[in-house]
């Protein structure tokens, strides 16, 4: 595919994504080979996704999950959503997607891993083909399946705190599932052919916009920055024609997200949200919160950076230019991609992105931001996706050395990395069915106490991965305690520190 000033064209040439395999001259075994090898190593990613969704059946209800339930219980979504922009913190958009599992209580959760996980790699997978097509590369099949596939096992499975990414949803639909529907707005761009095409673009992105002023703080940051290096460095990045729409497209992405962000901030709930905090009280630009935040942040860099799996990144875009071929001949309206100042500009807005996501969290969580992981999930995507380009940009040069050397030499770190994602993930799985033991147990002797006209019960927390529980390990109160109460239609629960 071609992308020309007025739209996106389709560029065609015989054999489409599988001309690789008969421009290799291969035959017999080996272009059997040639055509089954990008499947045989996305089935170890894959393979990796399958098995925490199947972990997912451990998860169960915690935090502020024991608020939610009552509510949507007795009022439904919309009730939901009213309590989040009167009460919680105005999240309209985070409201409904918290609505939609929460609709199903126990099984919601249990769910909620496999379809979100299935949803973001959806929409990674034709992220990822619908570029190439635009760019007019042409790869073996499977490769795209395969760069999202690695995409999401390191950004799922790599942070020290995969509970909280991929199982916990109501911290996954705020800061993991947030980013992936933010470049999924992409999509339309991509696949616009004529003037029709281009308005269905601006105005998906400014509607996509709003919805995630009102879904995410911290992944709007990271949108607005991207956006905003796009307007100012659009004269490096398309030709002559292209600049003007592309502009215009980032600039209504921004206006939507700027309106989805004062919808928010001027909500009641995001008021009584700061002064729940105290963060009224305290600026994010006061001289002390930028320093707390940049040492902050600068914590955070060292344990991403530190982190080796996130090599299988690198190792996927190694893969991609390796194999990467032009197929058209037709100009592109993108200029010729430079490695040092594409990536220098990726890693500036990655590095922005991040402190000043650092900052606006700082109020709220303070020191602790080195520790909400959580949080770390709306701008670890974009870093994920300048590995790859990196990684993209070294394949391409290795071409030209011993090209099948580099192939499993890629190959082999793309494995490598998941397998070492494995261990700490079925540790985690064991914890979580401990916890799902316990949980059920209690869950029974609860219910069959309210069921005898019990008012007052005891409870015992039973958690995971550092996940709140209605009371503390020394019995102090924890605000989840009422709202474990509503639940099961009780006055009170207590503290206990033995399963009935």
């Amino acid at each position: 595919m071609a992308v020309d000033a007025s739209g996106v064209s389709a560029a065609r040439t015989p054999g489409g994504l599988g001309a690789p395999e008969r421009r290799s001259g291969l035959r017999g075994p080996w272009a059997t080979w040639w055509a089954a090898w990008p499947f045989a190593l996305a089935a170890l990613p894959l393979g990796l996704l399958g098995l925490a969704s199947w972990f997912g059946r451990h998860v169960r209800p915690s935090a502020d999950e024991w608020c939610f339930l009552p509510v949507v219980r007795d009022h439904g979504i919309p009730g939901l959503i009213g309590k989040f922009w009167y009460t919680d913190n105005g999240r309209l958009g985070n409201g409904l997607l918290v609505g939609l599992y929460a609709e199903f209580p126990v099984a919601g959760h249990q769910w909620f891993g496999l379809v979100s996980g299935v949803l973001m790699l959806v929409l990674l997978w034709a992220l990822t083909a619908q570029v190439l097509r635009r760019t007019g590369q042409s790869v073996p099949r499977g490769i795209p399946l395969l760069v999202a596939a690695m995409v999401m096992a390191v950004f799922l499975f790599a942070t020290p705190n995969t509970y909280k990414t991929f199982y916990w949803p109501a911290a996954s639909v705020s800061h993991t599932v947030a980013p992936v529907l933010a470049g999924a707005a992409l999509l339309p761009l991509l696949r616009a052919r004529g003037r029709r095409g281009r308005v269905a673009a601006l105005v998906t992105v400014a509607v996509a916009g709003v919805f995630m002023g009102t879904l995410s703080e911290e992944a709007s940051v990271v949108a607005l920055v991207v956006l905003s290096g796009v307007v100012l460095f659009a004269h490096r990045l398309f030709r002559g024609g292209a600049r003007r729409f592309g502009r215009l497209w980032s600039l209504a992405g921004m206006a939507g997200v700027a309106a989805g962000t004062l919808l928010l901030v001027f909500s009641p709930g995001s008021r009584n949200r700061r002064e729940r905090y105290g963060a009224e009280s305290t600026s994010m630009l006061a001289p002390e919160s930028l320093l707390g935040s940049l040492r902050g942040f600068a914590h955070i860099l060292v344990t991403v950076f530190s982190t080796w799996q996130y090599v299988g990144a690198v190792a996927a875009g190694v893969l991609l230019g390796l194999v990467a071929r032009r197929r058209t001949t037709r100009p592109s309206v993108l200029l010729p991609w430079r490695p040092l100042p594409l990536l220098s500009l990726g890693a500036a807005a990655f590095l922005v992105s991040g402190y000043l996501c650092t900052v606006i969290t700082y109020p709220v969580f303070g020191a602790r931001v080195v520790t909400t992981e959580r949080t770390w999930n709306d701008y670890l995507l974009l870093y994920i996706v300048l590995l790859v380009t990196a990684g993209g940009f070294l394949g391409r040069r290795l071409r030209r050395y011993r090209p099948g050397a580099a192939t499993a030499t890629a190959a082999a770190l793309c494995a490598a990395a998941v397998l070492g994602l494995v261990a700490p993930l079925v540790s985690l799985g064991h914890d979580m069915q401990v916890r799902a033991e316990r949980w059920d147990r209690q869950d029974r002797s609860l219910r069959e106490g309210a069921a005898r006209g019990a008012k007052e019960l005891p409870y015992t927390p039973v958690s995971v991965a550092r996940m709140l529980e209605p009371f503390s390990n020394d019995g102090r109160r924890v605000w989840p305690a009422q709202c474990v109460a509503d639940y099961y239609g009780l006055e009170k629960v207590t503290y206990s520190t033995q399963l009935p």
